[in-house]
């Protein structure tokens, strides 16, 4: 499962965004079921940055969101990025080289009922 949080970042606030963003992925990144995370800005305007994390599964993402690190140092920060949807599933995939691998979706066949 991936999750991409959006963030706009003024240029004067840059310093205090970066070390609270590293604070926050070292938090996630000792939770259980972590797999890999990035913070990245975009090369075309380095206002908009994203954090993003890989987890095993939408359960230890969720999880991990409830560790005491987690609430004190990754929620506040992840609660000022852009509101759009920023968890996904992910239904196919290629390594170098290799053929696509489709996989089966996770969620309910019906999610709103």
């Amino acid at each position: 499962m991936l999750v991409t949080n959006r963030f706009v970042v003024e240029p004067d606030v840059v310093d205090d965004f970066t070390a609270r963003a590293h604070a926050a992925l070292a938090a996630l990144a000792a939770r259980p079921g972590y797999l890999r995370g990035q913070l990245v800005r975009a090369l075309d305007d380095p206002r908009y940055w994203c954090l993003l994390t890989e987890w095993e599964s939408v359960g230890t993402y969720r999880r991990a969101l409830g560790g005491f690190d987690v609430k004190v140092t990754a929620v506040p920060l992840l609660a000022e990025s852009v509101d759009e949807p920023s968890a996904y599933e992910a239904l196919a995939s290629a390594a170098p080289g290799a053929d696509v691998v489709v996989t089966a979706s996770d969620r309910a066949a019906d999610p709103y009922r």
